[in-house]
């Protein structure tokens, strides 16, 4: 077995947080590895495979801008795309996917696989290394110790989980994953405080046993609303593969042998040809075994076999494949009745769960709990894949017996006849509370240290795909001496999620929302890209290409915003005529129906809104005056006796480190902030 003396930073978990963490780090240049108990489920979805939806498409569409992989990997693994919102403005329309769950997993795979200075090993970390205080790696299972200068954990649901159905309770991070049981006692043992959450996910029935008859059909849209700019530009203009040729401007891939490669900066997308890969060994091999596949999910190895450039052109949806239907069908007074009646069989109110759930994701038993008034919830027919027989109730999600299940899920229309696949679970597991970290997601108790995904109290895919990429961008970033990186509240959703979780922290599992973004009109999912790119082009990860095209199509607004307001028809500028009720830019007199759909998007919306749009700007400049009075870390706030007993034990314990911060610490009210203000004054801060 061979394995690095030492690597800039680990990745613990393969998560989609680890994921977009190694691969974040890897790009930008830092010798990473990942390490997974199982290689075979890197990437996973382990509940819905579905992708975006309310304020979670605004990350991956963020996660695209700044050079992310969750968008590309949702696109061209994707099996129906819609918008949702679409009778609302554009601030809070978004994008929703339902994926294939072998193949999204597969691709990921495939492209971890590929990457320059990325190694993937099996190994499982029991515990943080450190000696005198001082992080040095992670220690594994058997008492081997792998060096690193930086730690990302991403360790998901997997902290002392247990897996819960009725008065069943086994020791698992998911369903047939075992649980990780030590990384919890290295945490505490560090000085971390710990809590539990929990979550849960429905059964899964054969697609054979529905009657789709008596349900309501929901199909995808057309044309396909694609998250990631690479699906559109191919959808667009479609091509067939080509071996060797580059989608992102025919860069040459950099690798210069097998496992860890260069440490140059390797721009996304630059690899064609994805290398093979295997483990073997307590920690795994990071050497390339030519006789084994090219990903870990053997059965789609030939999917692969020229590159993951090349699979994407092949399976773009809207040019290679009819998207599949979702149904919409409904519990009723039977359903509710039956759960009613077995509420104490539940481990959720049989006292078994004492982690805190999802509030805004609740259990079927929670709902009918908490909304007695209501006669019927929503539940959603979801395909899991195109070659699959297994459909996602979503809806349904229980932690009771799974014969009572059975006779629940068999109340609903539609359902009578279902036939189960596995039963839906509740898990519970261990979190760290995020007022521990740093805005770079870096721990204040162990430098270089870094924590994402579920164990910083979130939940959902995207979230801990943001999350992720934050934390593998600073870690990579302090190894190699650059400055931290960090997204503010009126730059992306990702600075909203990260500074509620750091500044509020979280007491039940934490989901984006568009009502958690004050300057929301601003943070839209259609300009992601325009409103960062300076931030995207001084990160390093996107290629030029990208970057090139995106300040070309800024400079086609622009000028068509500037000409639509010069240009005048029967006495009224054409930006006027747009803004009537009604209109839109392709019946205006004179329009340019040759300009890209992504530059007349931006152009009606810039026009239409410009009077919101301008106040929100002013509103975020008033924020950013707070933002730059900083905070030096050692003030004494127990000096400063003019403050709330309660504010100056919120301020010591999460150090904000602007007055912005501060203001939006829970407990620290504005009169609060004006006597620090004052302070910091005379202190000539």
């Amino acid at each position: 077995m061979h394995v690095e003396k030492q690597y800039d930073v680990i990745v613990v978990g393969g998560g989609h947080a680890g994921c977009e963490a190694a691969l974040a780090a890897a790009r930008l240049g830092a010798r990473t590895v990942l390490l997974s108990i199982d290689k075979t489920y890197i990437g996973r979805m382990s509940c819905n495979p579905s992708i975006g939806g309310i304020a979670k498409s605004h990350i991956t569409c963020e996660l695209d801008a700044l050079g992310g992989e969750q968008a590309r990997n949702t696109d061209f693994t994707a099996i129906q795309l819609r918008t949702i919102n679409t009778r609302k403005g554009p601030a809070v329309q978004a994008y929703r996917a339902q994926c294939d769950k072998a193949l999204y997993p597969a691709r990921m795979q495939a492209v971890l696989a590929g990457q320059n200075n990325l190694a993937v090993l099996e190994a499982e970390v029991t515990g943080i290394w450190t000696e005198n205080g001082a992080l040095r790696g992670v220690i594994l299972a058997g008492g081997e110790k792998l060096a690193g200068k930086s730690v990302v954990l991403t360790a998901g649901t997997f902290m002392r989980g247990r897996v819960m159905i009725g008065p069943k309770v086994i020791d698992q991070g998911r369903w047939g994953e075992r649980a990780a049981n030590d990384i919890s006692g290295s945490l505490k043992t560090l000085g971390f405080e710990l809590g539990r959450m929990k979550t849960g996910t429905p059964p899964r029935i054969h697609k054979d046993s529905i009657n789709y008859a008596r349900m309501q059909i929901q199909p995808g849209d057309d044309p396909v609303p694609f998250f990631s700019r690479e699906a559109k530009k191919m959808a667009e203009n479609p091509a067939p593969a080509v071996r060797g040729q580059n989608p992102e401007g025919n860069l040459p891939a950099q690798s210069s042998g097998p496992g860890i490669r260069s440490r140059d900066p390797v721009p996304r997308g630059t690899i064609e040809n994805t290398p093979e890969s295997s483990a073997s060994g307590p920690a795994g091999d990071d050497s390339q075994d030519r006789a084994r596949c090219s990903t870990w999910n053997n059965w789609t190895s030939s999917r692969f076999a020229a590159g993951v450039a090349s699979f994407d052109r092949s399976m773009l949806l809207a040019v290679r494949m009819p998207q599949i239907p979702c149904f919409l069908t409904h519990t009723n007074e039977k359903t509710h009745q039956i759960i009613a009646d077995n509420l104490k069989k539940s481990s959720l109110y049989s006292g078994l769960v004492a982690g805190t759930g999802v509030r805004y994701c609740p259990s079927i038993e929670d709902k009918i709990v908490k909304f007695p008034q209501r006669t019927a919830h929503h539940v959603f027919i979801e395909p899991e894949g195109r070659h699959t027989v297994r459909i996602y109730p979503n809806g349904t999600s229980n932690s009771l017996p799974e014969e009572v299940q059975v006779e629940m899920i068999r109340s609903i229309e539609g359902l009578e006849k279902a036939e189960f696949i596995r039963p839906g679970y509740a898990i519970e597991y261990d979190y760290a509370p995020p007022v521990q970290l740093l805005h770079t997601l870096e721990t204040k108790k162990v430098e270089s240290l870094y924590f994402a995904g579920q164990i910083n109290g979130t939940t959902g895919y995207e979230e801990a795909a943001g999350q992720g990429f934050v934390a593998g961008v600073n870690a990579a970033r302090k190894v190699l001496g650059l400055p931290e990186f960090i997204l503010g509240r009126n730059e992306a959703y990702i600075g909203v999620l990260i500074d509620d979780l750091v500044l509020k922290g979280t007491d039940e599992p934490y989901r984006m929302f568009t009502s958690r973004a004050e300057h929301r009109l601003t943070l839209r999912q259609d300009n992601a890209h325009f409103r960062l790119y300076k931030r995207a082009k001084d990160l390093g990860i996107v290629s030029a290409a990208e970057l090139a095209l995106t300040e070309n199509m800024q400079r086609q607004i622009d000028q068509e915003i500037d000409r639509l307001r010069k240009k005048f028809h029967e006495g009224a500028s054409l930006s006027q005529i747009l803004c009537r009720p009604g209109n839109d830019y392709a019946g205006l007199p004179g329009e340019k129906p040759d300009l890209p759909p992504a530059v007349i998007k931006q152009v009606e919306i810039g026009i239409k809104y410009e009077g919101y749009i301008k106040r929100e700007q002013g509103r975020i400049s008033d924020f950013q005056t707070l933002e730059k009075q900083k905070i030096p870390p050692s003030l004494n706030y127990d000096a400063i006796t003019a403050l709330r007993f309660e504010s100056r034990e919120k301020l010591k314990k999460i150090l904000p480190e602007n007055l912005g911060q501060a203001s939006r610490i829970s407990g620290v009210n504005p009169a609060d902030i004006s006597i620090l203000s004052v302070w910091l004054k005379s202190c000539n801060y």
